[in-house]
């Protein structure tokens, strides 16, 4: 197995990275998306936050509301810090789960994790960075999420900093052109995380 971090700011375009890294064979370790299986209806990661947070960030239908809870954490170092400390511990324990199912295979995995640099994990062979300026980043947020400007500067700010992202990487992809720009450095990057395994 070649383990490999991926990660990027939100609206780098770490996603579809992610999508073209998959397409090329490498198993793919999510933890956005175990994050959101954790926090299912009914979940004990849910039942805790709401504990945490109050009911109100349950919607209805029994799901959780995002914004809720991001309009709570983003202005308040101590509820961002609570979220953490519910969620992490689950959410740490299922992706080294998803990474041993591949332990005594030759397959890239792939660690996609948007805190990687925030959260530094042992084992990497490689770790790719998909870096943009943060003023496309704020433009594809506003016009491909449908996020408003000033929402879009916050999620930005309040994330660390490019260099600091770009200090814990070996590979940085630079996602400010067009898609086929994107998919020729995935594709070298590609070529040598493959060739780690030689």
């Amino acid at each position: 197995m070649i383990l490999i971090g991926l990660t990027g700011g939100i609206g780098a375009g770490k996603s579809t990275v992610s999508e073209m890294l998959s397409a090329k064979g490498a198993a793919i370790v999510d933890a956005d998306q175990i994050a959101r299986d954790l926090q299912a209806p009914g979940s004990p990661v849910l039942d805790r936050m709401a504990e945490r947070f109050g009911n109100h960030i349950i919607r209805d239908d029994g799901s959780l509301d995002r914004p809720a809870v991001a309009a709570i954490v983003f202005n308040d170092a101590d509820a961002l810090n609570d979220l953490n400390g519910i969620v992490h511990p689950a959410m740490q324990g299922e992706i080294q789960r998803q990474i041993d199912v591949h332990r005594e295979t030759d397959r890239v995995v792939v660690l996609d994790f948007p805190l990687l640099a925030e959260n530094p994990r042992h084992g990497l062979r490689a770790t790719v960075v998909v870096d943009i300026d943060p003023e496309i980043a704020v433009s594809r947020l506003v016009e491909q999420r449908g996020m408003n400007e000033a929402d879009a500067r916050a999620r930005i700010s309040s994330q660390i900093s490019r260099d600091e992202r770009r200090a814990i990487t070996t590979h940085v992809i630079d996602n400010g052109g067009d898609l086929e720009a994107l998919r020729r450095q995935v594709d070298e990057v590609w070529a040598e995380i493959v060739a780690l395994g030689d």
